[in-house]
């Protein structure tokens, strides 16, 4: 089963036998005050910066949040959406928890985006959902509901069931359905990453879904991030996930992607990862 996005240029596909998809995680105000307090000024410098850097370091899909309180953010995440639209080719995951902010940025934006997210709680399905189907968009869907995130890897395969056997009743297909198994530190719980590894393996066995998530929560209040996040995703992928909300500044994250479409036969010949690897010795000359 393939996931299709696209911006008005370019189309990107997720999917197990296609190279792992990384969405760029960095414009999103929340734990960065500088982002934030520049926003709030109108003041889309760092956005740009953001944009580029990211689609320059292998990005395929940006993520684009505008959550910050006391703001319009309805008309911040169109301008945002717009900027970032103008400046790279890639498709967009539109990342808001307000249905007004969705609803306008999905109106301005030329393509087949992303929405992130619903969850499996019903009022929230049946308000974003609808959003989703309109404008013909994909939708990530977080596996928890109204009973909120749960430790076991079966009830998480539960609520995934429900938002697919939803989204259906909407109209939107399963291909445009992707799964975050909802991936926690494990700095707090030793158990969160083996959870969502299961929860990600049964995932692609039973519903047959691809999957999400933002990957460096895992590490999050950990030292070593970078390691331990890379060597996260490359477990997760062996499990089934097929793409990732993640930073692809990170050296680490990003060859463990590369890496990984080499091992498992997507890359033939090496082609992608001899280049990076010629790219980095031509900067270190």
């Amino acid at each position: 089963m393939d996931t299709v996005i696209a911006s008005a240029s370019e189309e990107v596909t997720i999917g197990p036998e296609r190279p792992f998809v990384i969405v760029g995680e960095r414009i999103n105000p929340t734990g960065r005050k500088t982002l934030a307090d520049e926003l709030k000024t109108g003041n889309l410098d760092r956005v740009r910066a953001d944009a580029l850097a990211q689609v320059e370091a292998g990005a395929r899909v940006l993520d684009v949040n505008a959550g910050i309180p006391g703001i319009d953010e309805a008309a911040l995440l169109v301008r945002m959406v717009g900027l970032v639209s103008e400046i790279t080719n890639v498709p967009l995951c539109i990342d808001s928890s307000v249905e007004a902010a969705l609803e306008a940025a999905l109106e301005s934006y030329r393509g087949k985006a992303l929405v992130n997210s619903v969850t499996g709680e019903e009022d929230k399905l049946g308000r974003i959902l609808p959003l989703v189907k309109r404008h013909g968009a994909a939708v990530i869907g977080l596996a928890h509901d109204e009973a909120g995130p749960s430790m076991d890897p079966r009830e998480r395969l539960r609520v995934a069931r429900s938002i697919v056997e939803r989204a259906a009743d909407h109209g939107i297909p399963a291909a445009d359905v992707l799964i975050d198994p909802l991936v926690m530190t494990v700095g707090a719980d030793p158990k969160a990453g083996a959870v969502v590894l299961e929860t990600i393996r049964l995932v692609r066995e039973e519903l047959g879904c691809n999957l999400i998530c933002g990957a460096s929560n895992v590490s999050f209040g950990m030292p070593g991030r970078h390691e331990l996040t890379a060597t996260f995703l490359a477990m997760a992928r062996q499990s089934g996930l097929t793409s990732a909300i993640a930073n692809p500044l990170s050296r680490e994250l990003r060859l463990a992607a590369l890496a990984g479409d080499v091992l498992a036969g997507i890359d033939r010949y090496a082609t992608t990862w001899l280049k990076a690897m010629r790219a980095e010795q031509a900067g270190g000359a």
